[in-house]
């Protein structure tokens, strides 16, 4: 940031500009002395003393009788920090990920005057029309927010992504629900035409928002969320077979236990010692050869992706679920069977297009890393503002003109 721009004011005064609009019937009240905080100065705080004029007025008809001067160049009429102290905040929190208080001890002030400084121009930058352009793929995941009493229930927030460009577009409280129709319904039609497929995990509150609101839109599942499914399913048979078999809880020298990494691995990449080793715990451990069954199908569901044939993997998944669906497997792989068949166009939508929900993960994270900065948050408003700010690539450009709200 280039100090001596910040440190340089307009040439003009706010006394010769408000002079020429004062009429005869409006007379000085005096001078009152303002302390607003700005940039510091050789490392140390300063503070700014402003004498703003004050006015009345005697016309009896007058609706405002008295006013003090307002130069925006110089201040916020709401805020305590001069312009510039409060752009510098607004960046170093915003862009550089910096947290409030560290500002506010930078700038020796208080946590609050730093945060609606944020707020103010942060807010106009988030919300400047310009700030996304027209999306092609639509990314919708959820992220815990925070626990409140009185039952401290896990409230959440839901992330709006545009897949294509990696880009954290909004966020809107709940998951899946009315909060993100309203925000597509507040979208103009012709972008939200303009989307044509939509990633998503396997949320059936999420498919039910695409197909009420965007009902032209492809649905993209996941791999990822697809493929730690039926890694799931595979862990539930594990515990489940280690407590009918020895009655409690996985031990280290229980077979089922010991292998329990050795399952999750990706089969080709399991040594020769390895997939040996795994072969005799099951053998110990796994004496219907459930846990067993459950591990062939998690490779099944991961050879889904070892090709992007379409057609090839529409087959396939209807003859794995069916064949997952028979009455002698396990009900967690069952289950897992019913799963795939209800998720089979978007599920294999993915070989056509390849978009999935990775950069909206991705922007989870990113709001995470603001949140952890924050140690947490129970302010929504001040939670979006930061995370757009950090993740929704604003136009930072615009900061040294843009008008705070």
């Amino acid at each position: 940031m280039d100090t001596s721009e910040l440190l340089r004011w307009p040439v003009l005064s706010a006394d010769r500009q408000n002079a020429t609009t004062l009429g005869d019937v409006t007379e000085s009240k005096g001078r009152r002395l303002v302390e607003l905080v700005d940039l510091p100065v050789y490392g140390r705080s300063s503070r700014l003393l402003w004498h703003k004029r004050r006015f009345v007025c005697r016309d009896v008809d007058c609706e405002n009788k008295t006013w003090t001067e307002v130069d925006e160049r110089i201040a916020h009429p709401r805020l305590t920090l001069t312009d510039r102290a409060g752009r510098f905040a607004t960046r170093a929190v915003g862009q550089d990920g910096r947290s409030v208080n560290e500002v506010a001890r930078e700038l020796g002030c208080d946590w609050h005057t730093v945060n609606d400084a944020v707020l103010a121009y942060g807010s106009a930058l988030i919300d400047h029309p310009d700030r996304f352009d027209d999306v092609k793929a639509l990314g919708l995941d959820e992220t815990a927010f925070v626990r409140l009493a009185p039952y401290f229930r896990t409230n959440f927030i839901t992330s709006i992504v545009d897949v294509g460009a990696g880009q954290l577009l909004d966020i809107v409280k709940g998951r899946g629900g009315q909060g993100t129709v309203d925000w597509l319904r507040s979208q103009p039609e012709s972008w939200r035409s303009g989307i044509t497929h939509g990633t998503l995990d396997l949320s059936s509150a999420y498919r039910k928002v695409f197909l009420d609101e965007l009902p032209d839109v492809t649905l993209v599942a996941d791999p990822f969320h697809v493929v730690k499914l039926a890694t799931s399913k595979l862990d539930e048979v594990r515990r489940r077979v280690q407590n009918e078999t020895l009655g409690h809880r996985g031990r280290k020298n229980d077979p089922l236990y010991r292998g329990r990494r050795l399952l999750t691995m990706a089969e080709e990449r399991l040594s020769e010692d390895g997939r040996t080793k795994l072969l005799n715990l099951l053998e110990a451990g796994d004496p219907k050869g459930e846990v067993a069954t459950a591990w062939h199908a998690k490779e099944a569901v991961r050879e889904l992706y070892s090709h992007q044939d379409q057609p090839l993997a529409l087959r396939w998944l209807d003859e794995l679920s069916a064949h997952l669906a028979d009455g002698m497997r396990p009900p967690e792989v069952r289950s897992l069977g019913r799963t795939l068949k209800r998720w089979r166009s978007e599920i294999t939508a993915w070989h056509a297009c390849h978009f999935t929900n990775g950069p909206t993960e991705a922007m989870n994270n990113l709001i995470k890393r603001v949140k952890r900065v924050a140690f947490g948050f129970t302010s929504f408003r001040n939670y979006r503002v930061r995370a757009l700010l950090y993740a929704g690539k604003p136009d930072w450009s615009l900061l040294k003109t843009i008008a705070p709200h």
